[in-house]
């Protein structure tokens, strides 16, 4: 994982982070042929700049607090192959993108909240890799009905 020299850089890199995500859906949303699918990933942009607008709250020094619920896994990012952003992709396709792309923030999260002596960051960290395991598990239930 890359190493930041202050709080503000990594909070800089997760807010970076949040608005490439926010774009990977937009992008993924004028991808589809069906409005309901294009819904989905508008709506998923959405909440990636709600992120953002949390971790800007945090560099300002509001705090956040997660629920420590444990969340189901499916893992079936876990084993789904790779795909890559194309303009014809189809919904499967992109599910399994936004899977992946999820899981990583998950990651990613819990890695700079394991990486902080700062316990209002951590906090803020673990809220944030926990609504990411939200997404994460939303997309692989809807990717489980449509392949069922």
């Amino acid at each position: 994982m890359e190493k930041f020299g202050s709080v503000e850089a990594i909070l800089d890199f997760a807010i970076g982070e949040e608005e490439r995500a926010a774009e990977l859906y937009l992008g993924l949303a004028i991808k589809m042929d069906k409005s309901w699918m294009v819904e989905v990933f508008e709506e998923f942009a959405a909440e990636e700049k709600v992120h953002k607008q949390k971790l800007e709250a945090v560099k300002r020094g509001e705090k956040l607090r997660w629920s420590k619920q444990k969340l189901a896994d499916m893992k079936i990012a876990d084993y789904v192959v790779e795909v890559e952003a194309q303009a014809n992709m189809g919904y499967q396709d992109a599910l399994i993108l936004a899977m992946k792309k999820e899981k990583s923030a998950f990651k990613l999260y819990s890695d700079l909240a394991a990486s902080t002596d700062d316990e209002d960051l951590r906090e803020a960290f673990l809220c944030l890799a926990q609504e990411e395991a939200k997404h994460k598990l939303r997309f692989e239930i809807e990717y489980d009905n449509l392949i069922e």
